[in-house]
């Protein structure tokens, strides 16, 4: 199989937004598909692969955020018999993506629609809620980034997840864990490493970028980076001072791809969803102390 990703070209910028072209028990499926500003590239990388989009029967979404399923619905449109496979908790939002798009609109203000485009409900009818088997592959959540995460591991080893395993930039070292609001849960995260150690899979193909078959520093190096942002903001660095440090630890690791990290996983995204986890915590623990 080629595990090489299809690099959706984001804004222009390489290495930014992937997306992976697999073969299932039923035909080829597309893990993941980048959001409707990537149409066009998604095209492109699929007649390179000599593969055109009617050619593929299944949609498998690893979680509903717009840089990995905004165009699932225009996709769809595009190609009616396309079956999309997501968790339960996203499924209604691929369905109705209202609240979905106001949210990344507040976050994103003024440059949602260069970034994303347009966000087209998928039908009902085309929505499969994933269970423990899809296609032949392993499915199983793999919450922390979002609640609705899902990964899928093919028998021959790859793990294809969204954000599970983090954002690395092939061919850098450094693992960003990405933790943009309003989701982001350290402990659930910490447990979803430990489950894919569990599972043993022979690479990862991550979304933000790239497959990568040294497994164990990999997700060795993506807990240390977790804990080591997150004291960083539970211990009350502010956002100009974390985007510093955050920039110096990749550019440590991997000199001149500070810039493309920010990119595909912004530093200041990862603030904003840090500083959120730390202050519902400390809102939680007052809420019990008040009962």
């Amino acid at each position: 199989m080629n595990h090489e990703p299809l690099d959706l070209l984001h804004c222009g910028d390489p290495r930014r937004i992937a997306c992976y072209l697999l073969e299932t028990d039923d035909g080829l499926a597309l893990f993941d598909c980048g959001p409707t500003t990537c149409l066009a590239a998604l095209h492109a990388r699929l007649a390179a692969r000599g593969v055109e989009l009617r050619e593929v029967r299944h949609l498998l979404l690893s979680h509903i955020h717009l840089d990995h399923a905004g165009a699932a619905g225009a996709l769809v449109r595009e190609h009616p018999e396309l079956t999309v496979h997501v968790s339960a908790i996203g499924a209604p939002h691929l369905v109705d993506p209202t609240r979905l798009e106001a949210s990344a609109r507040r976050l994103y203000g003024d440059s949602f629609d260069e970034l994303w485009g347009e966000v087209v409900a998928v039908p009902a009818e085309n929505v499969r809620v994933v269970g423990e088997r899809v296609l032949g592959l392993a499915c199983f959540p793999t919450p922390g980034h979002a609640s609705h995460q899902v990964s899928y591991q093919h028998e021959d080893g790859t793990l294809y997840n969204g954000d599970a395993a983090g954002a690395r930039i092939a061919p850098g070292r450094f693992v960003v864990p990405p933790t943009p609001p309003p989701e982001i849960d350290v402990e659930a995260w910490e447990r979803t490493i430990d489950e894919i150690e569990r599972r043993s899979p022979l690479r990862l193909a991550l979304v933000h970028f790239g497959v990568f078959d040294d497994v164990e520093r990999h997700l060795d190096a993506l807990r240390a980076t977790l804990r080591s942002w997150a004291d960083r903001v539970g211990h009350g660095m502010d956002e100009p001072t974390f985007v510093a440090a955050a920039r110096a630890d990749v550019a440590a690791s991997d000199p001149g791809e500070a810039d493309a990290y920010d990119r595909a996983a912004p530093y200041w995204h990862c603030y904003l969803g840090l500083e959120r986890y730390w202050r519902k915590r400390l809102e939680a623990i007052g809420a019990a102390a008040g009962t």
